[in-house]
C-alpha cells in the first residue's frame, strides 16, 4: 500500500465497529465511521447517517470524500436485532431489522460502487453472524437478514470481480461486548460449552479478519465467508 487507503465502517462508533475502525487507524488508513449518535474512536472522521435512509448516507459519502477522498473500502457493520419468537414477531419487527441489516449494506455498498469502479480498486466487507448460517430460535428476521449478505457479496463478486473489486463476508460468533459480560455466568458457561474453542471472542479478532480482507494480500478472495466463531458455525 503506497498510500492511505480510505475507509468507510457503518456503526463504527461502538462494539464491533469501533473495533474494526481503531485496527484500520492503526494500519495506516485513512477511517471515516458512520454513527447515529456518539463518536468514533480517536484518529477516525465521524460523520452522521442513518443507513436506512439513502440520502443521508449520500450526504455521509460526500462529507468523507471532501475530507478524506473518495472511499476505496466499505465495510458494512451497522446492524439491529428485535429478538422474539416468529408467532410474537410482528411485521415492523421483520422490516425494520431487514431494512437495517440487508437494505443499509444494499445502500453503503450502492453509493460506495460507482467510485470503486472508476478507481478499478475496491473492498466490500459485510459483517455478518454465524447465526446467519447456523440457525438460531427468536432471530428469524436476524438471522435472515445475516444470510442474505452471502448471496449479495457472492452476486456482487460476479458483477464486479472483473474490476478489481472483491466483496467478501465476516461471520462473526460469540464476541465479547458489553452485552454477553453483562450475561449470568451459568448462562456464559452454557454459551462457552458449545464453542470448540471455549471461549468468546475478542472484538479485535473479528477486525483483524477485517482489514485482512481489506489488503492486498487479499487480492485473489472474493465471494468468501470468513467464520471469527471458534468453530461454533462450521461448515460457512
Amino acid at each position: 500500500m503506497t498510500r492511505e487507503r480510505v475507509v468507510l465502517v457503518t456503526g463504527g462508533n461502538r462494539g464491533i465497529g469501533r473495533a474494526i475502525a481503531e485496527r484500520f487507524v492503526a494500519e495506516g488508513f485513512a477511517v471515516a465511521v458512520t454513527a447515529r449518535s456518539g463518536e468514533g474512536p480517536e484518529g477516525t472522521l465521524t460523520v452522521r447517517a442513518d443507513v436506512t435512509d439513502a440520502a443521508s448516507l449520500d450526504a455521509a459519502y460526500t462529507e468523507v470524500e471532501q475530507k478524506l477522498g473518495p472511499v476505496e473500502v466499505v465495510v458494512a457493520n451497522a446492524g439491529i436485532t428485535k429478538d422474539t419468537l416468529l408467532l410474537r414477531m410482528t411485521e415492523d419487527d421483520f422490516d425494520s431489522v431487514v431494512s437495517t441489516n440487508l437494505g443499509g449494506a444494499f445502500r453503503v455498498v450502492k453509493r460506495a460502487a460507482k467510485g470503486m469502479l472508476r478507481a478499478k480498486w475496491g473492498r466490500v466487507i459485510l459483517i455478518s453472524s454465524v447465526v446467519g448460517l447456523y440457525g438460531s430460535a427468536g432471530q428469524i428476521n436476524y438471522s435472515s437478514s445475516k444470510s442474505a449478505l452471502v448471496g449479495f457479496a457472492r452476486s456482487l463478486t460476479r458483477e464486479l470481480g472483473s474490476r478489481g473489486i472483491t466483496a467478501n463476508v465476516v461471520a462473526p460468533g460469540f464476541i465479547e461486548t458489553d452485552m454477553t459480560a453483562a450475561l449470568p455466568d451459568e448462562t456464559q458457561a452454557d454459551y462457552k460449552k458449545s464453542i470448540p474453542a471455549g471461549r468468546f471472542g475478542a472484538a479485535d479478532e473479528v477486525a483483524a479478519a477485517v482489514v485482512w480482507l481489506a489488503s492486498d494480500d487479499a487480492a485473489y478472495i472474493s465471494g468468501a465467508v470468513i467464520p471469527v466463531d471458534g468453530g461454533l458455525g462450521m461448515g460457512h
